[in-house]
Formats: C-alpha cells, structure tokens, sequence
C-alpha cells in the first residue's frame, strides 16, 4: 500500500480541462459567528432536514465544500465551519490538538441546536473528525472521510516518513519568515505536487485561498495544526484504547492519485463498518479536481 500511495502522490497522469473558480454559496446559506470552546468559528448554515457537518482541511476553507453543500440542502441542514485559526475563524493562540478541536465542533452543534449529525471531513479535517465521533460516538451518525490518514492510527508511523509529506515538520518562527509574503509560492507547491493534474485547480481558486492563508496569523495557525500531530497520536491511540471501534457508518473515500485504497485499510483500524471508494481522475483535491464524482459518492452513502 504504501508504495502505491508514494507513486500515486508523485504522479500527475490525468488530462483535464481547467475546474470552475470556487463555487459561491447561494442565499439560503447564511455564515454567523459561534461561540464555542473558547473561540468563535466562522459557520455557514443552510438547508433542513437531519443536520451534516462538513470539516475541510489545509489549503482550503469551508468553502471548499460548497457544490457538496448546495446539493446536501435539499435534504439535510448543513453546516460548514472553518476550523479553528483557519477561513474567517478566530485565530487563538493555542487549542490546535484535534481532540480539542473536536469540542469546537461539539459546541458549534450545541449552539445550534443539533444533537446528532452526519459528518463529512477531508484532510485536517478527517483528524478533527475522528476525535469528534470517538469523544461524542452517539452524535454522529455516519462519517464520510476522505483522502488523509490519522495520526498515531494503523500506517501512520510509515506515512509520514514518505518525502512528499517533509511539511508535517516545516514550521517555527524562521519558517514563517521565508513563507510570509510567498503564501502563493507555498500552497502552489501542494497543489501541483498533490493533485493529478494541477490545471484541474484553476488561477482564481488559487488565488482565492492564496489570499485567506496570507492574512495576519493565518500560517502560523495552519503550521500549528500540523505542530499538534504528535499529541494528537497520543490522544488518538488513547480514544481507540478507551472506547473501541466506531459503530457507525464510515465511508472511506480515497482519491485515485492519492491515498485510493489505502483509506479503508487505515480506516478499518478504527471503525467496523467500513465502505471503500474512489474519487476517480483526481488527486488529493478532490472538491477542485473532481467535485461531480465526490458529491455523488457522498450524497448516495448519506442516503443509504
């Protein structure tokens, strides 16, 4: 497994036409300031019916996720934070652990009212994820997670040692220094290096998050997300010693250069229930390089 995730991060082999700027979302989503666990998050709300939580990763923001939104308001209540130091949030000085950032989560369900949701994650995402359904497992009722591992969790220890992922341990103040001012520099290098085809992320959407990671603070908090990676091993393996195997169901959705297959085999040592797929013709970007094929692998596993 690990050395067909080591090639398919390295490889560009798909050809497509450019992907459309970042989709806006449209008036029935509203964004509102929470309070939550210390902090406030920036959170879109839109749609009714049973509540989803979509949680984005690095690179991106809540607004990764809005063709999925749009097309979950028609029969769920959604809802979009950005995490903790990253989008329109607030950026604390500390609380980037994931354990901790799942009681963000947890307090921004509370504040609205909702006591159990579906739960979609990517990247950072996924981390902040698991610690949310394993600290709170009866609030969440089926997890879609997608195209990151988990930290301290099955082949992470192998993972991480793979070189396309040197940036775990890029950070400090002399690092922030070189990226200050060249945030466009360093995210380009993720999108080229981690899609499958890097015109598939076209200028305006680089651009777009190019701007949100260059306001005050916003790397520095993105580089601490990273930082916490080693207690959130910790905190990880003690959650699973602690309470077991998720129950619920899980969607494990690999992208096809990038972690494919690899997802449920990490995803199993976690969780019993656990459905395998593909984003096909995408790399690790999969809302900007294939948002059709992931809105409806997500859509028809929450439908199920």
């Amino acid at each position: 497994m690990l050395r067909n995730l080591s090639i398919a991060f390295a490889l560009c082999v798909f050809a497509a036409p450019a992907m459309p700027a970042v989709t806006p979302y449209p008036l029935i989503f509203h964004s509102q300031m929470v309070a939550t666990n210390g902090t406030h998050l920036n959170v879109r709300v839109g749609g009714t019916g049973p509540a989803v939580v979509l949680l984005h990763g690095f690179g991106d923001t809540g607004d990764m996720w809005a063709p999925l939104a749009i097309a979950l308001s028609r029969t769920h209540k959604v809802i979009v934070p950005d995490l903790r130091g990253m989008g329109s949030s607030d950026h604390p000085d500390t609380g980037y652990t994931k354990k901790n950032q799942a009681l963000d989560i947890a307090g921004v369900m509370d504040a609205l009212k909702v006591e159990k949701a579906d739960l979609v994650t990517h990247d950072i995402g996924n981390m902040v994820g698991y610690s949310l359904a394993a600290q709170f497992p009866a609030r969440i009722t089926r997890w879609a997670v997608i195209d990151a591992p988990l930290p301290g969790i099955g082949n992470w220890d192998k993972i991480i040692l793979m070189p396309l992922l040197w940036h775990f341990n890029f950070r400090g103040p002399d690092v922030e220094r070189l990226v200050q001012g060249r945030e466009r520099i360093y995210l380009d290098r993720f999108w080229n290096e981690l899609s499958a085809d890097p015109k598939k992320i076209d200028e305006e959407t680089r651009q777009h998050y190019a701007e949100i990671y260059a306001k005050p603070k916003a790397m520095h908090d993105a580089f601490e997300q990273f930082a916490a990676f080693s207690q959130d091993a910790k905190d990880n393996k003690a959650l699973l010693e602690k309470g077991g195997k998720l129950k619920m169901p899980v969607l494990a959705l690999g992208a096809g250069s990038s972690f494919g297959t690899g997802m449920e085999t990490e995803l199993r040592f976690v969780a019993d229930n656990v459905t395998g797929a593909i984003v096909p013709d995408s790399g690790h970007w999969i809302m900007e390089e294939n948002p059709q094929a992931t809105v409806k692998l997500v859509t028809d596993f929450l439908a199920k």
